[in-house]
Order: structure tokens, then C-alpha cells, then sequence
């Protein structure tokens, strides 16, 4: 993975540790790990992140933070990924989630209908609510599960070309030494 464009586009730590809304954390801020940009926290980042986007709650950027610092994931990441999820996304998202959990719950799928009304939620809340939960579970363990193995192989990918890189410049190298001698 391309470690500097990553890096650009993070905000930089002593930004945030910096910033007067984030001070009731006191030094969770300062654990580096929370920071890095190696394999293991931006794999964990988009683990923890594609996750949380397809949680059906609000403050999905809160738990995705929390999350992530719990198991030491890079923080901007995990949060930023919760951004899949937004206004534009989420009917679509929520919908097939819906379906999901509908067709895995063997519960017969609604037609698609919606009033904004207390009485109407109330009445549907387990039609819709019990298949739209387990089926955002299944398709936010699923992607984010493909996601994690996705970036280690392609950041794996990434080292091993430019350690074969290195090793053909350090070979040429030192043919052309060679041949310089004789």
C-alpha cells in the first residue's frame, strides 16, 4: 500500500492531541500505535471501519473510534472508512442489508414502504428491525472481514516487489562493479 499518500491524507497527531474538543481523553491520544501506518493497524483500521459503516445506529464514528482503540487500529482510518455509510449510501446500504437478514431469517421481505410516523415504526419495528440488524451483522462481518485480508495480501504484495526491486538494483549493481574490474 502506498504508506505516503495514506499519510497525507491522515491528520497528524499532534493536530488532534492539540485540539480542545478532544482533551477529555487525556493520553489514549498519545499511544502511538493509535498512528502508525504499518500493515497490521491499517488492516485492523479497515476491519474495524467497514464494520462499523454498516452498523444501523447513529455515532457509527464513535464506536468506530472506540473500537479502534481498543484493539490499537489506526484511528483517522477506522474513522474516516465509517464514511462509506452516509447520507447518499445508507437507503441502499440498510436496504440490501434488510434483504439479508430477511432471506437468512427466512422472514418474508416488506415491501418497500415507509411512513415517518412514532405509530408506524412502532408497529414494524420487529418486521424490519430484527432482519435489518442481523443482516447489517453479517454483511459488516463479511466485507470487513474481506477487507482485512484484502489489504494484508495487497500490502504484502506491495513489499515483496520492492524488496525483488531492491534485490535486481543490488544485483546489477554489482555486476557492473564486477565487470568495471576486469
Amino acid at each position: 500500500m502506498p504508506k505516503n499518500y495514506i499519510k497525507k491524507l491522515v491528520p497528524k497527531p499532534e493536530k488532534l492531541k492539540e485540539m480542545k474538543s478532544l482533551q477529555f481523553l487525556g493520553s489514549i491520544l498519545h499511544e502511538p500505535n493509535l498512528w502508525h501506518i504499518n500493515r497490521h493497524s491499517v488492516s485492523k483500521a479497515f476491519l474495524v471501519g467497514i464494520f462499523c459503516c454498516f452498523l444501523p445506529m447513529p455515532f457509527q464514528m464513535v464506536v468506530a473510534a472506540v473500537i479502534a482503540v481498543w484493539i490499537n487500529s489506526n484511528l483517522p482510518i477506522s474513522v474516516a472508512l465509517v464514511w462509506i455509510s452516509n447520507p447518499i449510501t445508507i437507503p441502499p446500504m440498510f436496504y440490501f442489508n434488510y434483504l439479508v437478514g430477511a432471506y437468512i431469517l427466512r422472514m418474508p421481505a416488506m415491501s418497500f414502504e415507509f411512513q415517518l410516523s412514532f405509530s408506524w415504526l412502532s408497529e414494524k419495528i420487529y418486521e424490519i428491525g430484527v432482519p435489518l440488524l442481523f443482516g447489517s451483522l453479517v454483511m459488516g462481518l463479511s466485507l470487513s472481514v474481506i477487507a482485512y485480508v484484502i489489504v494484508e495480501f495487497l500490502w504484502r504484495r506491495k513489499i515483496r516487489s520492492d524488496w525483488a526491486k531492491r534485490k535486481a538494483l543490488r544485483m546489477a549493481r554489482t555486476s557492473v562493479a564486477g565487470g568495471a574490474e576486469g
